[in-house]
């Protein structure tokens, strides 16, 4: 499939906001400059917001120039800008859409985009069914069925996470997307797919035929996925009431790199093949038994302490947050994948704010060896093999094992072997936006979330805020700012009994 895709318009809706300014508009300029972009193309941005086409402009140059990872040049910014145009309406009144209508009718013969749209729901989830009816009444979604009948275009649609609060509005939602629009249509994105790192772990298991005979459970102890932050909620405080460390990361971040870890390798590198074996690992994972929540699946909240050297308030303390709110800065899940690869191998999930530092990164624990046979490294002091997978910040991949250290004694040490992107290849990594962008524009779904994915991951974390809610924590906050979370979540790991693990990674 060509990288460039065909002409098109893309339509964002909340272009008035942080997503907008911060991600979207300088992975799109990034991409333009690249020349991945076709020459059809055309950007309307749509909000409550009232702004001329002139003043988007100037706001989302703003963004470029703060957030873009290439400079702005001034001949490829007016090509760029050409293309920019903005709209303003409520996004549950159908005039708007007759407008956009008539806008997108007018970029196809203008800016030759053949009528084909890519929308883009950038607002609040609350707005989401509001902006999927309306571009069905106004007979924008065009289902594939009908494509050669009678639109003679496409049409897609990517939505943004959070996807639902749980296993019954993501339903729900998911119902409202088939009606309007067909599953083939629908992109539901997740940007750590987007991310090199991430990429490449399909890459590296599959291309390399050195690492999938051990990846397994007769020589895998355990795997650790940690996305750790850390920022506190950074002005957000409200909205991350209504989330928490479960729902804003654990659900969708974390459940789609556990599967990425885990699959079995596809029939093909194509969507379809690699959200099946996907889906099939969700599926795979044992539900939480009666009891289980306490001890396999525990949360935290931050209180003050010192992060990077400074002190920082608790959670409690956060604007928009209640003083004696209950929701999660911590999350962390032990989980059984009950396949023939991974049986009895747990699989410990860990995301939370607050952290000492910024780091996301996967890491496979290798067992053991059975015998001790250099006496003065005794085997309870020797330490495991461990490949882990940097996604942010330095992202690459690093390899942990034993050596001798130089000497007459046999002594034996620790060593890594590293690989990082920005020293090995010498290029700068796309953004997760730009690539993700490129694809749903080419129609390739490979690295967006499927809605069984999607729905099967709701289903195995809806006990756990079932429970949670039912159940008031009695020690919040439990861990201190700058700490690695709760004293409970380092038992989760120390006394599990089917693992040799002794206690978190600190990455």
């Amino acid at each position: 499939m060509p990288r460039t895709p065909g002409p098109c318009a893309l339509v964002v809706f909340g272009a008035s906001g942080d997503l907008t300014r911060r991600k979207l508009i300088p992975a799109l300029y990034a991409l333009w400059v690249q020349r991945y972009l076709p020459g059809g193309f055309a950007v309307v941005g749509v909000a409550r917001r009232p702004m001329s086409d002139d003043e988007f402009r100037e706001h989302v140059r703003k963004g470029i120039e703060e957030f873009a990872r290439l400079p702005i040049e001034e001949a490829e910014w007016r090509e760029f800008a050409a293309t920019l145009r903005y709209l303003h309406g409520d996004y549950g009144d159908p005039a708007t859409y007759q407008r956009l209508r008539e806008l997108l009718a007018q970029l196809a013969a203008e800016q030759g985009t053949g009528g084909n749209a890519l929308f883009y729901l950038g607002t609040p989830p609350s707005a989401f069914p509001a902006v999927i009816e309306q571009l069905g009444r106004a007979g924008l979604a065009c289902p594939l069925d009908e494509e050669s009948k009678q639109c003679g275009r496409w049409a897609r649609i990517v939505v943004e996470k959070p996807f639902g609060r749980d296993l019954a509005s993501a339903r729900a939602l998911d119902r409202l997307l088939e009606e309007t629009f067909g599953e083939e249509q629908v992109y539901r994105i997740d940007h750590y797919l987007g991310k090199e790192t991430v990429q490449n772990i399909l890459v590296f298991r599959f291309a390399n035929g050195i690492f999938e005979p051990v990846w397994n459970r007769r020589y895998v102890d355990h795997v650790e996925l940690t996305v750790a932050e850390s920022i506190g909620v950074e002005g957000r405080g409200s909205y991350y009431e209504e989330s928490g460390a479960l729902r804003d990361m654990v659900q969708n971040h974390l459940m789609q790199l556990l599967a990425l870890v885990a699959m079995e390798p596809p029939a093909s590198f194509d969507a379809r093949s690699v959200r099946h074996e996907k889906a099939k690992v969700v599926r795979a994972v044992r539900p939480f038994a009666p009891g289980e929540i306490g001890r396999f699946a525990l949360r935290g909240q931050y209180g003050p302490g010192a992060v990077a050297g400074g002190r920082v308030p608790g959670y409690r303390e956060e604007d928009g947050v209640a003083p004696d709110s209950r929701t999660e800065t911590f999350a962390a899940l032990r989980l059984l994948v009950d396949n023939w690869r991974w049986s009895g191998v747990p699989f410990y999930l860990r995301s939370a704010k607050r952290m000492p530092r910024r780091v996301s990164e996967i890491a496979l624990r290798f067992r053991m060896p059975p015998l001790a046979l250099f006496p003065r490294t005794p085997l309870d002091q020797a330490e495991p093999n461990v490949l882990a997978f940097r996604i942010q910040p330095a992202e690459g991949i690093s390899l942990r094992f034993e050596a001798k250290l130089p000497g007459q004694e046999l002594h034996v040490r620790s060593v890594n072997m590293e690989f990082r992107y920005g020293t090995s290849f010498g290029l700068a990594a796309p953004e997760a936006y730009e690539t993700l962008l490129l694809d749903a524009m080419r129609g390739d779904a490979t690295n967006f979330a499927s809605a069984e994915m999607v729905e099967d991951s709701w289903a195995l974390l809806d006990p756990v805020l079932n429970a949670w809610a039912a159940e008031a924590p009695g020690d919040f906050p439990n861990y201190e700012a700058g700490s690695w979370g709760p004293a409970a979540a380092d038992a989760m790991v120390a006394n599990d009994p089917v693992s040799e693990a002794r206690a978190w990674r600190r990455p």
